[in-house]
């Protein structure tokens, strides 16, 4: 058995049991693939995958069993090669951030300034998706970040700061005349707002049928530049993370306080489990939430236990 071998059957699943597909994506001929798989089967022998004629259909239950521990030693190849750079080259690397349009754009600049100005040849890459599409993602990622989504992530989730929502309204709107908003007069315009996973109710499903109220939704986007378009278009009303609003970019728009209608939100860092960290991801780490400190995350990170960094919630900021 070698390690080429299980990195063909890793990528022949991935590339949907398609073996002229894997072939590109490794850059090898596809003859060579097949041949390698077959030697692995008559060496374990036993059926990695299920066939239909010619064509894989299917991973066998051992081949589904395999293909466990096949991504369990790649993860660990990766990590020897991480142990190996962080000695080789600890100033260089690269850092793979996946997180929302929201962190992107207004909770990240600062802590990438401050991570630029201590790791200048760290290379940094921030993919953003919506709440679902992060944890996708997580395989490739040194770090996630988001609201949402990440009660399926099998890695540590790091608590960061609470966030509060804003209602976003046009200048002159009705709702600015009101001192305190409410639910029921919140609920007479269409709403505009966030993406949510899919498989979990929102924020505006609970709190507005706590009250037996049901706004309709005119538009919901990952993007909250978006959001902000079509409020200013006049398509409904906009409930925005209150540091999403500046007053300076968003002229012609008002932000009214409603942290008194729905709950806070916990932004959270999620890591992949079983991984090496380099020194900068714990100091990154750190930038963006100044309470979690690199050794008390190192420890979390090897023991798999988050409880001491849970137990600081409360001391939590919110923004």
């Amino acid at each position: 058995m070698k390690l080429q071998q299980l990195k063909y059957v890793r990528e022949i699943v991935r590339s949907g049991m398609k073996i002229s597909e894997a072939a590109k994506s490794l850059h090898t001929a596809q003859p060579s693939i097949s041949k390698q798989i077959r030697l692995l089967e008559d060496e374990f022998q036993l059926e990695i995958f299920q066939r239909h004629g010619k064509h894989l259909t299917g991973l066998t239950a051992f081949g589904e069993q395999l293909l466990g521990r096949t991504e369990l030693i790649f993860q660990q190849v990766e990590q020897i090669k991480a142990i190996a750079d962080d000695h080789l080259h600890p100033e260089a690397g690269r850092l793979k951030i996946a997180t929302t349009h929201t962190q992107a754009r207004f909770a990240l600049p600062g802590p990438v300034q401050e991570f630029r100005r201590h790791y200048p040849q760290i290379e940094l890459d921030i993919y953003q998706g919506t709440p679902d599409q992060l944890v996708g993602l997580s395989r490739d990622m040194d770090l996630i970040i988001a609201t949402e989504g990440l009660e399926g992530f099998d890695g540590l989730r790091l608590p960061c700061y609470h966030w509060s929502r804003d209602v976003l309204v046009p200048v002159g709107h009705p709702l600015t005349r009101i001192k305190k908003l409410t639910l029921k007069e919140i609920a007479e315009y269409p709403l505009i707002t966030y993406v949510f996973s899919a498989d979990r109710s929102s924020f505006i499903d609970d709190s507005f049928g706590a009250l037996g109220f049901h706004p309709r939704i005119a538009l919901s986007a990952a993007d909250t530049d978006v959001i902000k378009t079509y409020v200013r278009l006049g398509l409904g009303v906009g409930i925005i993370a209150r540091m999403a609003y500046q007053p300076d970019d968003d002229q012609g728009l008002v932000a009214l306080d409603a942290s008194h209608l729905f709950p806070t939100s916990l932004t959270e860092i999620g890591i992949r489990p079983n991984r090496f960290m380099r020194r900068y991801i714990y100091d990154f780490i750190n930038y963006f939430s100044p309470h979690l400190k690199p050794d008390e995350v190192e420890q979390a990170v090897l023991t798999g236990s988050t409880d001491k960094l849970v137990n600081s919630l409360k001391s939590l900021e919110t923004r």
